[in-house]
């Protein structure tokens, strides 16, 4: 049985430098390494968690 993973592409639209320890390793746990960079997630709980401890830094582009 296969079913279908719906996913989610995050960007990351602001520096974390400045921010604190916590919130740059939740960048860098997403995969998001320099401005603008673009990743595609899968939309689990997890990482829609990720995504709300830092919604001033990253925004969700598009969710399939």
């Amino acid at each position: 049985m296969t079913e279908e993973q719906a996913y989610i592409t995050v960007k990351l639209v602001k520096s974390p430098i400045g921010y604190n320890k916590k919130q740059k390793e939740t960048v860098k746990g997403l995969g998001l390494k320099k401005m603008n960079s673009e990743k595609r997630l899968k939309d689990t709980a997890c990482t829609r968690g990720m995504v709300n401890k830092i919604p001033h830094l990253v925004r969700i582009v598009s969710e399939d």
